[in-house]
């Protein structure tokens, strides 16, 4: 199932209307670090009413959550999943931060997913606030260690750092396959993989069928967004902004189709 940011209403019609258009379920929501562009009690207006009345099932989610407060205001706003990000923080830490969250999220009936390993960044500062990785492999996920920091946490969803990075690829990413089906056995959890955009439809479900249960999709979605304006104000002159957003939203639902559209093996 794909995780797609929607700080706006263009990117919240464009994900949604795929959604419904191929029956499919979706994670909607945002990112602590995308917060500048949609404060959390607007978005949770926004999104909570549109996932309550979507005819698919819809979960809204607090991504890459740096701080307990963020956190806890995202459960009480009505968040029904949120992911505490403390793979930065030493094992140790990491493990006691996400053990107290994953109990109050608990507490509100919600979902929390954690980090292990740590995913890095190919832009220098992404949307999710990495920062860029020289060798990514020496942060890919132990599969050992994320059994235990799974029995020890009572997480419910676990993203991996396995050859993804948050925005856009320089060189295509090289994914350790056999790394996501040893933590798969281990853990039992659906694994998440960060960093969605750019990787091919071949390694995408190959990566699906190794374990990957949620896919983190946003910098190829909202750039399709971009194309479009440009696009349209290349072709003649426009006097609303509603047009330029209208534009936006129709790219954005297409590239939105074509990765769910990835996304759903056979």
């Amino acid at each position: 199932v794909g995780l797609f940011n929607t700080v706006n209403l263009e990117l919240a019609r464009g994900v949604m209307e795929a959604a419904e258009e191929l029956d499919s379920p979706v994670i909607i929501g945002t990112a602590e670090v995308l917060l500048p562009y949609g404060p959390l009690r607007d978005l949770a207006n926004l999104l909570i009413p549109m996932a309550e009345r979507a005819s698919v099932p819809v979960v809204v989610h607090l991504d890459h959550g740096l701080k307990e407060e963020t956190c806890r205001l995202a459960l009480e706003l009505g968040f029904s999943s949120i992911m505490y990000d403390c793979s930065t923080m030493d094992y140790g830490d990491n493990m006691e931060h996400v053990k107290r969250m994953a109990e109050t999220a608990h507490s509100y009936g919600a979902s929390i997913e954690a980090e292990l390993g740590h995913v890095g960044d190919n832009e220098g500062g992404s949307a999710e606030g990495s920062s860029p990785v020289a060798e990514p492999s020496q942060f890919y996920t132990d599969p050992v260690q994320a059994r235990d920091f799974i029995d020890r946490t009572g997480a419910d969803a676990l993203a991996i750092a396995v050859g993804t990075a948050h925005g856009a690829y320089k060189l295509p990413p090289k994914l350790d396959f056999d790394r996501i089906v040893k933590i798969k056995e281990l853990t039992g959890l659906p694994l998440v993989m960060h960093g969605g955009s750019g990787i091919s439809v071949a390694d995408t479900q190959r990566a699906i069928r190794c374990g990957i249960r949620k896919i983190n999709y946003f910098s190829y979605m909202s750039n399709a967004g971009v194309k479009a304006v440009k696009k349209l104000l290349e072709e003649k002159e426009v006097k609303y902004f509603h047009d330029l957003a209208n534009a936006a939203v129709d790219a954005m639902e297409q590239d939105v189709l074509n990765a769910m559209s990835m996304f759903a093996l056979e």
